[in-house]
């Protein structure tokens, strides 16, 4: 059996007529990555909180948190020691160099700071050349690396990570999802926030689809794709197109969803949404395969980016 980093059982929280977090249960085990998904106000920075000890949860009878064997109200300084942050924001000192933000961070542990750990980080995140750099000639996606290597600075067991990717460009995104992998196998625990499906889908071995504060729905990316939609999707753009569609395929034959003047018919059947396409030119339809972003169209009515 699987140590357990996080296990989390009833957490609520509220926000006077808020309800920010209702009853989500879960449990992370040890050296994997478990994303949590939703829209803004879903409640998933909030959870974030909770777990590393920011915010504390509603008193309820059955509640229950765990991370890394510790309770984070009662036990909040062990949590911290054992876990890394990485806020939305980047909150450097921009009047710092590199290697500066990192030795004062450092000292918020009551470490004198390591400049073999601090220099191992900066090789790690790919920022060797930029240490004496001050963090305002620095581009957003090294920013973004710079804060995940001071989260890493206590050589945590447990990495919290909220949006970490959020505006970078994709060959940096690459790169730190490479880096998350490498943690992972190197043992540690790591919880996400995204509004990227494709990362999910990427880097997470479990992921929770969150609305209102509640689990819609939970479990591996993969196997929750491929257990609650159809395999194929045809998407059609173009109200004449649309309602032609609609005559030829139909509800019996096949889900139909609409999003932003896009509507997609959703089928097990390939070549029936082929025939179906059949004279259309490339710019009218898009013929794929269902993906995360299918199913949290399905579980929650709204496309992930919707209400950012």
């Amino acid at each position: 059996m699987k140590n357990i980093s996080i296990d989390a059982e009833h957490i609520y929280k509220n926000y006077g007529s808020t309800m920010a977090v209702n009853d989500l249960s879960f449990s992370v085990p040890s050296s994997s990555c478990c994303g949590l998904l939703g829209p803004n106000g879903a409640g998933k920075s909030t959870m974030m909180k909770i777990i590393y000890g920011k915010a504390r949860r509603d008193y309820h009878c059955e509640t229950r948190l765990k991370v890394m064997g510790y309770d984070p109200e009662g036990d909040e300084l062990s949590v911290k020691f054992l876990s890394g942050v990485v806020p939305q924001d980047n909150n450097l000192d921009e009047e710092l160099t590199v290697l500066q933000n990192l030795s004062i961070f450092m000292r918020f542990y009551g470490k004198t700071p390591d400049q073999k750990r601090i220099h191992e980080l900066l090789s790690f995140m790919e920022l060797s050349e930029k240490a004496q750099s001050k963090i305002k000639e620095l581009s957003g996606g090294m920013k973004r690396r710079l804060v995940i290597a001071r989260a890493l600075l206590n050589n945590p067991r447990l990495l919290i990570l909220d949006e970490p990717t959020t505006g970078l460009d994709p060959q940096v995104r690459h790169m730190i999802w490479d880096k998350i992998r490498t943690l992972k196998k190197q043992g540690m625990t790591v919880l996400l926030t995204t509004h990227y499906m494709e990362e999910a889908f990427q880097i997470c071995d479990s992921i929770i689809i969150m609305h209102s504060g509640k689990s819609l729905l939970s479990g591996p990316p993969k196997t929750l794709v491929a257990g609650h939609l159809e395999r194929f999707v045809l998407e059609i753009s173009g109200e004449e197109h649309r309602q032609n569609m609609v005559k030829k395929l139909g509800k019996k034959k096949c889900r139909i969803d609409q999003q932003h003047g896009i509507c997609m018919f959703y089928s097990d059947d390939q070549k029936l949404l082929r025939r179906a396409a059949f004279g259309l030119s490339a710019g009218e339809f898009y013929l794929r395969e269902t993906n995360l972003e299918d199913l949290f169209l399905k579980t929650t009515g709204m496309m992930l980016n919707e209400k950012q």
